[in-house]
């Protein structure tokens, strides 16, 4: 610990991203990326930013790209904010609406990175317990809250709430933000922002970094009532006026027009989704229903713990929490077609290992 640190930043525990390990024989099926490329539409939006655009700070409300995200969500323009990932969105969200005496609170398997960001802005919060299945049991919720934030579909379970829970939520808590993080929506789950005319205490925050292939633009937004995105623009205003770049905004208008091209390819990971649950099922393990674009899985014939380990010298990377209820589960990637085939012969290596199953 430096002498120069704060009290503050002495205490923090940050989020601890997944393994990025680099190099030609890696399987890395550890951080939920896309398997494939962006399309060609982005790729010569990319292209066509010239020298001009380059030298000039961008448009500091990114409007061309909340005007295409509002006509995509057949909302208005004013409805929309945008930001450096929807990581950077979160953390103006808890800044905005949530630093009260009340708890916020959030299911105590969710994103990791919701009691990280509570610490940082000193959020007083409540993570309240699962039921046994990993489904999200609301009754445990407590009755006074500051807000309420989960991710749907969750992570690392995979597991999706339904449209009519999340009302509920809604109805039954008119005077607090409710935010629902649906990094991974394009995969299965209903999303919200059909709530949001109904609901001014809804934020949805999405990204383009998983259904979209663009993790390396880092490209986020969120969805809600003016009065929410009037907040998050104060916010954003106080901290840094330009949160995305020129290139970034162009490849984000590009994909969004090109929705053929983004849908042909969700379907595909949803495809792989389906193949390497039913493979693994066959291989006797328990894999939760994903809605996501990964899969939540216990190996029954070997530890959780001893699988990654194998995998890892194999040089296959997959997600491992040795915590309370997720220690006997691997989060697993969906990859290409060819990296899953290596992942299940790795794991068929495993068959005549005694390991610590549970």
């Amino acid at each position: 610990m430096s002498q120069y640190w704060s009290p503050l930043l002495a205490e923090l525990s940050p989020y601890v991203p997944g393994e990025q390990r680099s190099g030609k024989r890696i399987v890395k099926l550890n951080t939920n990326e896309n398997p494939y490329p962006p399309s060609k539409q982005v790729m010569q939006a990319i292209s066509d930013v010239d020298g001009t655009q380059l030298r000039r700070y961008p448009e500091p409300a990114s409007q061309n790209l909340r005007d295409a995200l509002a006509k995509y969500h057949d909302l208005d323009s004013s409805q929309v904010f945008v930001g450096n990932g929807s990581d950077e969105v979160l953390a103006l969200a808890f800044m905005a609406f949530f630093t009260n005496d009340q708890p916020l609170v959030f299911p105590a398997i969710s994103y990791s990175f919701y009691p990280v960001y509570c610490k940082l802005y000193k959020i007083p919060f409540v993570a309240f317990p699962m039921s046994d299945d990993f489904s999200i049991d609301w009754l445990e919720m407590p009755n006074e809250v500051g807000g309420i934030v989960f991710p749907n579909p969750n992570a690392p379970t995979g597991l999706s709430c339904s449209l009519t829970e999340i009302e509920s939520l809604l109805a039954n808590n008119p005077n607090k933000v409710v935010l629902v993080d649906e990094a991974y929506i394009d995969f299965g789950a209903q999303s919200a922002t059909v709530l949001i005319d109904r609901y001014p205490n809804l934020l949805v925050t999405q990204t383009f970094s998983k259904g979209r292939s663009l993790a390396g633009m880092r490209i986020g937004a969120a969805f809600g009532h003016e009065d929410l995105i009037a907040g998050l623009d104060r916010v954003k205003n106080s901290f840094n006026s330009y949160p995305l770049d020129v290139v970034a905004e162009a490849a984000a208008i590009a994909s969004l027009n090109d929705e053929t091209y983004h849908r042909e390819h969700v379907n595909k990971i949803i495809a792989s989704r389906d193949w390497l649950t039913k493979q693994l099922e066959a291989r006797d393990f328990n894999v939760l229903p994903s809605a996501a674009n990964f899969i939540f899985a216990a190996p029954r014939h070997i530890g959780a713990k001893q699988l990654h380990e194998h995998l890892n010298s194999c040089d296959i990377l997959v997600r491992y929490w040795d915590k309370p209820m997720l220690q006997d589960w691997l989060r697993i990637s969906i990859g290409s077609a060819e990296e899953l085939q290596l992942l299940i012969n790795s794991i068929d290596q495993t068959s005549g290992l005694k390991g610590d199953a549970r």
